[in-house]
């Protein structure tokens, strides 16, 4: 395996003219709808930003589907990413399997790895994501400890490969129950937003507002009633389409599969 020494610093980057995002919900945007019923997401606002700084020419593809375990993303998205060999690519990946009883983040890393180096053939440059800190989730937040060995693992194999990294664990403002979806399994609009502007400001990128900019006023309380509630609408159903092999992904396509430009209102 190829290892790049040294940094990747914003101040000697290439402008970015392409850009494609690999993934799953969280990169797909799901959470946070257009008006025309597609999901935005955190990458789609970040081409918009991107697009602002290199307006002639700016294609972006969005590949990322839901459900999608990571060596699926290996599987369907990577070889496509490689192929249409953009200046960026943003590689959110691994959190479906971490929800898994069982998986080993050891292995996942791994299997990340492998598929980082194979992108960096024909990317120019590529963010590694790390996952959220989940200790204000119930349920979720068992699975903390899992989730921090795995993002260890992704800083180490960013610094081997000389990769930026989105490092959602730091991102304070995704501690606020309004970054997040009813669901509590995905961001809400704002938290998509807040998102963008992190890995705007990670790639060098001049941005109107802060990623932990405070939140307007006090979140609100949660309660028991709430996470009952909450585990009944949500997290059940859940569970039920994992027994039953099920994703939430099953005959869903990328919703922007081909470097294109960015039109008025996508």
């Amino acid at each position: 395996m190829l290892y790049v020494t040294g940094k990747w610093s914003a101040d000697t980057a290439a402008p970015t003219t392409s850009y494609v995002a690999i993934g799953d919900s969280f990169t797909e945007g799901v959470g946070d709808p257009g008006p025309d019923g597609v999901f935005v997401g955190w990458a789609d606002r970040l081409a918009r930003m991107l697009a602002g700084q290199s307006p002639d020419g700016f294609r972006y593809a969005n590949l990322a589907v839901r459900g999608r375990l990571l060596q699926q993303i290996v599987d369907e998205q990577v070889p496509r990413a490689r192929e249409l060999a953009p200046d960026l690519v943003t590689f959110c990946a691994g959190g479906n399997d971490i929800l898994r009883p069982g998986t080993d983040p050891d292995t996942l890393a791994g299997i990340y790895e492998a598929a980082l180096a194979e992108l960096l053939t024909t990317a120019g440059t590529v963010v590694v994501c790390t996952g959220f800190d989940t200790r204000s989730f119930p349920v979720l937040s068992l699975l903390r400890g899992k989730i921090a060995t795995y993002n260890a693992h992704l800083r180490a194999v960013a610094d081997r490969h000389g990769c930026p990294v989105l490092d959602l664990w730091s991102l304070r403002a995704v501690q606020d129950r309004r970054a997040w979806d009813e669901d509590r399994l995905h961001l809400s609009p704002e938290g998509h937003r807040r998102v963008a502007l992190r890995c705007a400001e990670v790639l060098g990128i001049e941005t109107p507002d802060h990623a932990d900019d405070p939140w307007p006023g006090p979140q609100a309380a949660g309660s028991r009633r709430d996470d009952l509630l909450w585990a009944r609408q949500h997290l059940l159903p859940w569970i039920g389409r994992r027994l039953r092999g099920e994703s939430s992904g099953d005959n869903v396509e990328a919703k922007r599969p081909d470097l294109a430009p960015l039109s008025t209102g996508n």
